[in-house]
């Protein structure tokens, strides 16, 4: 299997299974004489674990990292940083029935018939216990991104039908871990959690969308061709079990605004900096950041597995009844929001760093 390192310069290799021994991974290009944060990595963890409430999967980790090289004295040394996160509540036996039979929706027909066989406990590598690692890696890349003031949040905007209907500007960032959906509106947040208790008693589940801002972005990150700033976060984005869509800036109304209406006006800032009088393009033009704020959302879809039963098929072709069992959440998108900021991170930790090199 190949494609288990994303990046080009602060690059993230992940390695393990759902119900292996460990998640783990390793960070190569992280600068020298970055002090790392623990606490900040720990609460990055925390806010992807499960178990945190009851629109959330009931397995029970601890998800502690440990960290086996790279850093000395809480200081990246300029090594590669390896690190692993134990897994220590699997039940294997609950995933047995699913030894021979194909979920809707997951990735258990296409691993098998691209790989001959598969591990069927919990999804194995296909798990989005995956994403682990992502948010260590993520973190890091945050505190190193915290040097130069860009700051990212994410947050859900969309829990199925329940909708945030303002934009990020005219909320609070700071409150999207205050609730349990990580909606900074709390009104809006109350009423999505309705929706999913309504949905979960139902043995049902749903999608949602998360918003992302990064702030305090310098004008030039990303490439003009291929690695266009935009299309590395749609990459990343899509990476992400359950990610469904991905639009920056205005997206896909983009297509039924005027041309006078989408662009964005260059004008004299502060200092007399030229910048935007709006941000219709997301804080991207041409592949390359403007420096303005960028902002995306991306899609989720709902979780495959329901806790009603569903038709679906065997190794052997047979029509088989599944029956929903397990431990599952009934929608990704409150504990995705950490793993969209590790992802987005890891993008412009990687763009940064390139970009330091890319005049004289």
């Amino acid at each position: 299997m190949s494609a288990n390192t994303f990046g080009n310069t602060f690059c993230l290799t992940t390695f393990g299974e759902s119900h292996g021994k460990a998640i783990g991974g390793v960070i190569d290009g992280c600068p020298a004489g970055l002090h790392l944060d623990y606490e900040f990595i720990r609460e990055q963890l925390e806010r992807r674990r499960p178990g945190q409430s009851e629109i959330t999967s009931s397995r029970d980790e601890k998800d502690e990292v440990e960290f086996l090289s790279g850093i000395f004295e809480d200081v990246t040394t300029g090594a590669p940083i390896a690190f692993m996160i134990k897994n220590t509540d699997t039940r294997s036996d609950d995933y047995k029935h699913l030894k021979d039979v194909f979920r809707p929706s997951q990735a258990d027909f296409t691993w098998d018939s691209k790989y001959g066989f598969r591990d069927w406990r919990g999804g194995g590598r296909a798990s989005a216990r995956e994403t682990l690692a992502r948010v260590v890696g993520g973190a890091i890349a945050q505190l190193l991104l915290r040097k130069s003031g860009i700051k990212i949040c994410a947050f859900v905007s969309q829990a199925g039908w329940v909708t945030l209907d303002r934009p990020y500007t005219e909320v609070d960032l700071s409150a999207v871990y205050s609730n349990k959906v990580r909606c900074p509106d709390e009104p809006t947040a109350q009423k999505m959690l309705t929706h999913l208790l309504d949905i979960r008693a139902k043995g049902d589940t749903t999608g949602g969308v998360i918003t992302c801002v990064v702030q305090g972005v310098p004008v030039g990150l990303g490439e003009p061709v291929f690695d266009k700033l935009q299309a590395d976060l749609a990459k990343a984005m899509l990476s992400i079990n359950a990610a469904k869509g991905f639009e920056y800036g205005e997206g896909f109304m983009s297509a039924s605004m005027m041309g006078s209406e989408h662009n964005d006006r260059f004008t004299a800032g502060a200092g007399g900096a030229i910048v935007t009088a709006t941000n219709h393009s997301g804080g991207i033009q041409g592949g390359i950041s403007t420096g303005s704020d960028i902002f995306f959302r991306v899609a989720f879809k709902p979780v495959a597995t329901l806790m009603k039963g569903q038709q679906t098929a065997d190794r052997n072709g047979n029509d088989v009844w599944l029956e929903g069992k397990g431990r599952h959440d009934v929608c990704v998108v409150p504990r995705a929001v950490p793993v969209v900021e590790a992802m987005t991170a890891l993008v412009i930790a990687d763009h940064w760093l390139r970009n330091r090199s890319s005049k004289i």
